[in-house]
């Protein structure tokens, strides 16, 4: 009978790694070169920057080897009869950030990605445990790509510094001379999902990372995490005012004219036509920012119910022309802001023709771009896009709407 091994020595042996998921990768990178070039455009001077804190509940996943296990514990002597693996558990996240503009933040914080194990059994008799725990701090560039007005694409890239502490036990004919070993390292992590703006002070997201850890017996491999995060940002900008009708001034009705006792009837005579009367204008101002989502020029439901208004009190009146005017504030290049005025009268010309039934023949569009502010020179000081300053240049964005006629 073969002596029964007292004192073997297996290799600890651990790895980290995901089913195949590669898509992940390229899913992320591309989505991210994409919002990379959306970002580059003047659209990022339309919103401001601010600071959010952030909290992500979800599940992480490891892979662990079980192949390379066996092979480490048949090079020392010994035969895997069974083994277990626990592969899954709760992971969380704390972060903060900074949003610089609509399609870039900072984003750092602390993560948690929890414990991962194994147990096997041998031949001859032993058992030998493992089990390790994860967790550390990252730094990622967070991109934002809007879809709708509430919904976006993001993904993230980063660097992470994660502790990997590992524990193994062993018993019968397994001896582990190192149970505790432990292991800090710096390394990449990527990540893609979807956020939805719950309100202006709330945000939801859904998200998929994955995490390049070592662990601390000289494997590398990939732990991902599924997570849903509640979002809380700070000092945002309110949701613009919805559009109102310029003030008419007040024409004042002159005095009765006093009463003449009538003179004799005088013989009828034919009157001669009137002069024409000049037709009366009419001028009313649509804030931009309740007529179209954020750098869009589809009138969005909001806009479409004053248009709705609008077109109903012009029934009715005769009027010679409609003038149609689209301006912007000065954030952004001249020539991105006249495209975006002309962009966002076209389509109000376009929503008072079908389905408003004013006669096409009789309205025209012109972008004014950022030539006529209303704000006072100097009122909104600073040329930084942030919430204060967007917010006191609220009325430059804005689509005129001059009616010439009479009643």
């Amino acid at each position: 009978m073969n002596p029964t091994p007292t004192h073997r020595r297996p290799p600890t042996v651990w790895k980290h790694k995901m089913n195949k998921l590669d898509a992940l990768h390229r899913f992320g990178l591309a989505g991210l070169g994409t919002l990379i070039v959306v970002a580059a455009t003047p659209a990022w001077a339309q919103d401001g920057g601010y600071p959010y804190l952030g909290i992500s509940l979800g599940q992480s996943r490891a892979k662990i080897d079980e192949a390379r296990i066996t092979a480490g514990l048949l090079g020392a002597g010994l035969t895997t009869t069974a083994m277990t693996r626990d592969e899954h558990d709760t992971a969380f996240k704390l972060f903060g950030g900074y949003q610089f503009n609509r399609n870039f933040a900072l984003e750092a914080g602390y993560f948690d990605l929890g414990r991962f194990g194994f147990s096997s059994t041998t031949s001859p008799a032993g058992t030998l445990d493992g089990q390790i725990r994860l967790q550390g701090l990252n730094l990622d560039l967070v991109g934002t790509l809007p879809l709708t007005d509430r919904l976006s694409v993001i993904g993230r890239v980063g660097a992470q510094y994660a502790k990997a502490s590992d524990r193994f036990s062993g018993a019968g004919a397994v001896d582990v001379l190192n149970p505790s070993p432990s292991q800090r390292a710096t390394n990449y992590k990527l990540g893609a999902g979807l956020q939805y703006e719950i309100s202006r002070s709330m945000l939801l997201r859904a998200e998929l990372e994955r995490y390049r850890i070592n662990d601390a017996v000289g494997n590398h491999g990939d732990v991902n995490m599924v997570s849903v995060s509640l979002v809380i940002p700070f000092g945002r900008a309110p949701q613009a005012a919805p559009a109102r009708a310029m003030a008419q001034p007040e024409v004042e009705t002159p005095a009765p004219a006093p009463v003449v006792e009538a003179a004799p009837v005088a013989p009828v005579v034919e009157a001669a036509p009137a002069a024409p009367v000049a037709p009366a204008r009419r001028r009313v101002s649509f804030s931009a920012d309740s007529l179209f989502g954020f750098d869009r020029s589809e009138v969005r439901p909001e806009g479409r119910a004053a248009l709705d208004r609008f077109a109903k009190e012009v029934d009715g009146t005769r009027y010679d022309e409609i003038t149609v005017e689209g301006h912007t504030d000065r954030l952004g290049s001249p020539a991105y802001n006249q495209a975006l005025s002309a962009g966002r009268a076209e389509s109000v010309k376009a929503y008072l023709v079908s389905p408003g039934g004013i006669d096409a023949a009789k309205i025209s569009a012109v972008g004014k771009g950022e030539a006529a502010p209303v704000t006072a020179p100097g009122a909104c000081k600073g040329s930084k896009p942030d919430a204060r300053l967007i917010a006191c240049l609220q009325p430059d964005r804005r689509v005129e709407v001059e009616v010439s006629g009479t009643r």
